[in-house]
């Protein structure tokens, strides 16, 4: 099981799937949460990362509904990246 702190398929489709028209991946205290761009900057989360956001990613993948697979492999790409980061 991953921990709390690892970036998971799940963290993928709730970004893909949010309602909010400019969510953003983002470590808060070193935890993955979807955030509304819009809320990024308020106190709650004051020292969050930006990882990445959904306009972002879905130009990384393209058209169309990612597997499964697809989105482990797009969560491992991002736990990869933050932990090149020190995340």
């Amino acid at each position: 099981m991953p921990s709390t702190n690892t970036i998971t398929a799940q963290h993928v489709r709730e970004l893909l799937s949010s309602s909010d028209p400019d969510p953003r991946l983002v470590l808060l205290e070193g935890r993955p949460r979807v955030v509304p761009a819009a809320e990024a900057g308020a106190d709650r989360y004051r020292g969050a990362v930006e990882v990445v956001s959904r306009d972002d990613l879905a130009a990384r993948i393209g058209p169309g509904t990612p597997s499964e697979q697809e989105l482990e492999a797009l969560a491992s790409r991002l736990q990869s990246v933050v932990s090149e980061l020190g995340g």
